[in-house]
């Protein structure tokens, strides 16, 4: 070291000591905040920044949330797996019993039940459902326990309760006992009532496979030269083709003209994604709203569920602990050179996530940068301070560093 380094002025050493500080503090608060969101209902994560990135390493940030275009959400099984995931860590993280989970997520296992109290004389309510053409096993009566059930798989469908409510009424209107067969119309329309309200499972399937406009179609329809398929394309496989599209264009925009294009694609692109994620992200909220109506103050109390491991887990993971442990080292002067570096590594990733380069996309921010933005600034800062030894001047090095000058001291 030159020895004129020695002869620094107390006002920049105290001055040096203060950045040092000052960029600890910041790392060290924004990294506990982040921690302090994983509690909450909204907790922090770095997906969206990642999904959102710019510039030659862009493909390689947005790869590493694992599905930079929610295309899982798009799909069933993946869901349906994701969910099943879910429920065994809220039963194990809340202590609960799985059957209200299964119930909200599958329906009710035995069916939906009512009691039939009794039934006018000489009216058979299994040959009312059989006359009325129900699908086998849809819904059936027990003469024995007086019950009506319907399947808790198939369910009642509104034009199947409709044609049994007309033949009871029919038979109605040729009894006497007109008012007996009011329970039995009143046992119908309830226990069709309990069965109208599907499963989680069921409602995404519906959306993700039933939809015929999400979904599309394809159908088999005789011409003149034989079989032709007939295909509608549904608005997930639209969504599929404008992500290659706009990569396509991506990967060959040079101009600013090009780039204001590849904007508003970009727009149209993400209006497309919410209108296709956003109700599946919702009917997911609604299933985790309804879970949580099943716990007591003490479950609640004890936090959401913890998520599934996944590669964005891990990033957000990372990124917390790094910036709150390379700001607290930095704040009390602790390996300082070595907390220095590991401190601008990491806004190293974040300035190339989103660099400010001429050529490079530009996003929307109320500061306007070209290659030197806040980040950068605070890098190098970061890297000053690791060549300065700025612990020794204040802070847990330079008591360290003391006992062992006074260790090695020759008595």
């Amino acid at each position: 070291m030159p020895s004129d380094l020695r002869k620094i002025p107390w006002l920049a050493v105290a001055l040096l000591v203060v950045l040092r500080v000052s960029i600890g503090w910041h790392l060290l608060y924004e990294g506990l905040w982040k921690l302090n969101t994983q509690s909450t209902a909204a907790p922090w994560t770095a997906e969206g920044y990642l999904k959102n990135s710019t510039g030659p390493m862009r493909t390689a940030f947005r790869n590493m949330t694992g599905d930079p275009n929610d295309l899982s959400w798009l799909d069933y099984e993946s869901m349906s797996a994701k969910w099943d995931g879910w429920r065994d860590r809220f039963v194990a993280h809340y202590g609960v019993e799985a059957t209200a989970l299964d119930r909200l997520l599958d329906g009710s296992p035995n069916g939906f039940s009512v009691v039939v109290p009794e039934l006018p004389a000489g009216f058979d309510l299994s040959e009312a459902i059989k006359s009325a053409g129900i699908a086998k096993d849809a819904i059936k009566y027990d003469a024995a326990t007086k019950k009506l059930t319907i399947d808790g798989k198939l369910h009642l469908l509104p034009t199947e309760q409709a044609k049994l409510l007309e033949v009871i009424k029919d038979a109605q209107k040729a009894a006497t006992d007109k008012a007996g067969f009011d329970p039995v119309i009143k046992a119908v329309n309830d226990v069709a009532r309990q069965s109208s309200k599907l499963s989680y499972r069921e409602r995404l399937a519906a959306m993700l496979k039933g939809d015929p406009e999400r979904v599309g179609i394809v159908q088999k329809a005789k011409g003149d030269d034989g079989q032709e398929l007939v295909v509608m394309v549904g608005e997930v496989e639209y969504y599929k083709e404008q992500i290659k599209q706009y990569e396509e264009k991506y990967a060959e925009a040079k101009t600013k003209f090009e780039w204001d294009h590849l904007e508003r694609q970009w727009s149209d692109l993400q209006k497309t994604r919410r209108n296709l994620v956003g109700p599946v992200q919702a009917l997911e909220k609604d299933l985790f709203d309804d879970a949580s109506k099943i716990l007591g103050e003490q479950q609640l109390a004890l936090g959401p569920v913890p998520p599934a491991p996944s590669p964005m887990q891990r990033i957000n993971s990372q990124t917390m602990w790094g910036l709150t442990i390379f700001g607290l080292l930095l704040m009390v002067g602790l390996f300082t050179r070595l907390s220095a570096i590991g401190g601008a590594g990491l806004l190293m990733m974040f300035y190339m996530a989103m660099p400010p380069w001429p050529g490079v996309q530009e996003i929307p921010s109320i500061e306007h940068n070209l290659i030197v933005n806040k980040v950068l600034v605070e890098m190098i800062a970061l890297l000053a301070i690791a060549a300065l030894p700025s612990g020794k001047w204040f802070g847990i090095d330079a008591i360290i560093s003391a006992l062992i000058h006074r260790v090695r001291r020759p008595k």
